[in-house]
């Protein structure tokens, strides 16, 4: 292993991976990527594959209206296929209240470019044909929202990433980050020292404990791993439930028809935690069905072949902590993602390798204010981002 590196990445998810690769293709010649698993082990590989502009905050909005564009473009930026489709997310209006709120909510994300349109219920049928609508009064449809292969994407990026130079070590959890005079000087592992002045931390659910290594309190930046769940169906029909569906009333739960092998992707809101279990239950397969079955009857008919645990790394306003740590120089941090993370990634990766080599963000419209990891000693919380899928 390595014993010297210009920067090194703790975590080796969507956004550690994205990170490693925008330091190298913007110069950076010596990076090293420290995973504590295999990448994508965290959360990556546990997500339902959403990427959608549909927020309810200009921050949000903007940051994904480009991570759309990034998306689009990323099989032919990394010479490697990563099954981005371009499949839409549909949410559902329950009550004369809800549909309002999803008229606010389009007339912002239509405000900053995102197309993002109030449809009928026999629209919705349309577009998703096995659709239950006897609950739905209307949907909000932006066709630009969509699906990617998170193993693919993780890969790509860390394919593309080392053939510009870039060491990664999987299997090297970190035990130590040292800092002298309140400055990055290194980083200890199980397998030896990296000496670097430039720490990225990207750990996400782990992030706090990585924060406690540096001589931080973890709850300067307090995120919280909360575990959140998803059943698998067996594939069915390709073109049945393409876009992510989600009536909120039904305690968020969602339907997407996974856009590899046409399985159904089932969630809902119930959710554990604090706790870094990732062990299923069998009460969640019991609640996520029964919503998932009230959206799409016909799934009564299809079996359910897998169900698995990952994290959802909250924060308290469920905005991401993205941007310098202050306290030490040369410390930064991309974490808290609260579901996001995935559909995030290539905009984040490019942002904080932008405020490392520059010392600012100038492509990215990446809001270091609202993301500012020193909100929360200030009291300063956001609004809350959007959380579903």
């Amino acid at each position: 292993m390595k014993s010297r590196a210009e920067v090194v990445i703790i975590g080796g998810g969507s956004t550690g991976t994205s990170i490693a690769y925008h330091l190298a293709k913007m110069g950076v010649e010596d990076v090293v990527l420290l995973e504590k698993g295999y990448l994508g082990s965290g959360s990556t590989f546990r997500c339902a594959s959403g990427i959608r502009a549909q927020f309810t905050d200009e921050a949000n909005i903007k940051l994904q209206k480009y991570n759309i564009e990034r998306w689009k473009k990323l099989s032919e930026e990394l010479e490697y296929d990563i099954n981005f489709k371009q499949t839409g997310y549909l949410f559902l209006a329950t009550s004369e209240e809800e549909v309002e709120t999803f008229k606010n909510n389009i007339k912002l994300q239509n405000k900053f470019g995102v197309p993002t349109r109030l449809i009928t219920p026999e629209e919705a049928k349309e577009i998703v044909p096995p659709l239950n609508t006897d609950f739905v009064l209307a949907g909000a449809w932006n066709p630009t929202d969509g699906k990617a292969c998170p193993f693919k994407a993780v890969f790509a990026f860390a394919k593309k990433a080392r053939e510009m130079g870039v060491e990664i070590y999987e299997y090297t959890p970190v035990t130590g980050i040292i800092v002298e005079n309140g400055e990055i000087r290194g980083v200890k592992t199980e397998k030896g020292t990296i000496k670097t002045n430039i720490v990225v931390n990207a750990a996400n659910a782990w992030a706090p404990i990585i924060n406690e290594m540096a001589g931080l309190d973890r709850e300067l930046i307090p995120i919280k791993p909360y575990k959140h769940q998803l059943v698998k169906t067996e594939p069915i029909e390709p073109g049945q439930i393409e876009p992510l569906v989600c009536p909120p009333a039904y305690n968020d739960s969602y339907v997407l028809q996974d856009g590899e092998d046409g399985g159904v992707l089932c969630g809902t809101g119930l959710e554990y935690g604090p706790t870094y279990d990732m062990n299923p239950t069998y009460e969640f397969l019991r609640e996520v069905l029964k919503w998932a079955t009230t959206i799409i009857p016909a799934l009564k008919y299809v079996h359910v072949i897998r169900q698995w645990a990952g994290f959802y790394a909250k924060t308290p306003d469920k905005n991401p902590a993205i941007g310098k740590i202050n306290y030490i120089d040369g410390f930064y941090i991309a974490a808290g993602f609260s579901g996001h993370g995935f559909m995030m990634a290539p905009g984040v990766g490019e942002g904080i390798a932008e405020l490392i080599v520059k010392g600012r963000v100038t492509k990215v419209p990446l809001d270091l204010e609202w993301y500012d990891p020193h909100r929360f000693e200030r009291g300063e919380l956001r609004s809350a981002a959007f959380q579903i899928g």
